[in-house]
C-alpha cells in the first residue's frame, strides 16, 4: 500500500507486533521510532526494510524525527511508560512525549492517528501514576483535532512482551515456585497482542474514528490465566498462594533494590481492582478474528523464535 505510516514506541511490545502484520498486508513505508537503542536494534534486525529511529520524543529538539510526519498519512502514537516508581517519568514518557509528537503532527498536517490508549483510563483505579498520565495522554490527542480512533486495550500479551504476562512466563520456567497474591481471584480480560494489532491495521485501512475498549473476548481469574499460561510453556513450577500482604511487602523491598522493577505495588494495587470492562465485538467491528485465549498463549510463549527474545525495560 501507498500510506505512509510513522509508528512512535515502535520497539515495544506493539509495535514490534504490529509491523509484521502491516508488512504482510502490503503496507511498505513504514517509519518506527523508539527511544531505546537496545529495542531498536532488535526491530531492525528483523524488519532491516523498516526506517527506524532511535530518539526520545520528549526531548525539546526534535529535529531528528518530526521531519518524519511530512506527508504521513496515518500516525500510530504507541509510546508509553508503564512501569517503575518515579512520577517525573511517567509525565515526561506520556504527556510531555505526547505533546511534543502532537506539535509535529500539526505542523505536519498528519491527517490520521491511531491513539494507543488503555483501558486503565476508565479503571477504578486511583493514585496510579501509569493510569492518571495516560487520562493526560488521551484528552491531549483528542483535544488536537486530528482526525483519530482510540484504542483502549485490556491486559496485553504477545511476542516481545517484556512486562507483565511476558515476564510472568519467562519467571515461571525459572523458578521452582510462583507464587499468587491472596486467592487469585481477580478477574482479567487478557488480549492477544497480535489481534490487537489487526485491529490498528484495520484502523489504518479504514481510518476509523471513535473510541472502541478492545477487551481480551474471554474473562478469566488472574489464578486460572497463570494456570493456563503454565500450559503454554510446559513449566513444571508449583503455583503456591501467598497473603496479599506478604506479596506486597515482598514487591515494596524488591523495589527499593531494583531501579526499574518490572513489577510494583501499584501494578499489584492496579491487577486486584475489581474492573471489569464492557466486550464490544470488535472482531465484527474491525473484520478480525478474536484467537482464542489457550491457542493465543501458545502462539505468545511456545514460538521457536519471538518466543525467546525479550526486550529492554
Amino acid at each position: 500500500m501507498k500510506k505512509r505510516i510513522v509508528i512512535t514506541g515502535a520497539a515495544g511490545l506493539v509495535g514490534q507486533n504490529l509491523i509484521p502484520r502491516l508488512k504482510a498486508q502490503g503496507f511498505t513505508d513504514i517509519v518506527a521510532i523508539d527511544k531505546n537503542p537496545g529495542n531498536s536494534a532488535i526491530l531492525r534486525k528483523f524488519h532491516p526494510d523498516v526506517r527506524v529511529i532511535v530518539a526520545d520524543l520528549a526531548d525539546p529538539d526534535t529535529s531528528s524525527w518530526a521531519g518524519e510526519l511530512a506527508g504521513c498519512d496515518a500516525l500510530v502514537s504507541g509510546h508509553a511508560q508503564i512501569g517503575g516508581t518515579k512520577r517525573e517519568e511517567y509525565d515526561r514518557n506520556n504527556k510531555t512525549a505526547t505533546e511534543r509528537m502532537l506539535e509535529a503532527a500539526l505542523r505536519h498536517n498528519v491527517p490520521y492517528v491511531v491513539n494507543i490508549s488503555s483501558v486503565v483510563v476508565d479503571s477504578a483505579a486511583i493514585n496510579n501514576d501509569y493510569s492518571e498520565t495516560k487520562r493526560i495522554q488521551e484528552a491531549l490527542v483528542a483535544a488536537s483535532g486530528i482526525k483519530q480512533v482510540a484504542l483502549k486495550p485490556t491486559l496485553m500479551f504477545g511476542w516481545f512482551d517484556r512486562k507483565h504476562m511476558g515476564w510472568l512466563a519467562h519467571f515461571m520456567q525459572q523458578t521452582p515456585i510462583f507464587p499468587i497474591p491472596g486467592d487469585g481471584k481477580f478477574l482479567r480480560q487478557p488480549l492477544y497482542g497480535g489481534d490487537f494489532c489487526d485491529v490498528i491495521a484495520s484502523s489504518i485501512r479504514q481510518e476509523s474514528t471513535g473510541t472502541y475498549t478492545i477487551a481480551g473476548m474471554e474473562k478469566i481469574d488472574y489464578i486460572d490465566l497463570v494456570k493456563a499460561m503454565k500450559k503454554a510453556t510446559g513449566s513444571k513450577t508449583r503455583i503456591q498462594k501467598i497473603p496479599y500482604s506478604l506479596f506486597a511487602g515482598m514487591l515494596g523491598v524488591y523495589g527499593l533494590f531494583t531501579k526499574n522493577p518490572v513489577f510494583t505495588v501499584k501494578q499489584l494495587e492496579l491487577l486486584a481492582t475489581p474492573d471489569v470492562f464492557e466486550v464490544i465485538d470488535w472482531p465484527a467491528i474491525f473484520s478480525v478474528r478474536a484467537t482464542p485465549l489457550q491457542e493465543a498463549l501458545h502462539k505468545a510463549y511456545s514460538d521457536p523464535v519471538y518466543s525467546k527474545i525479550f526486550l529492554e525495560f
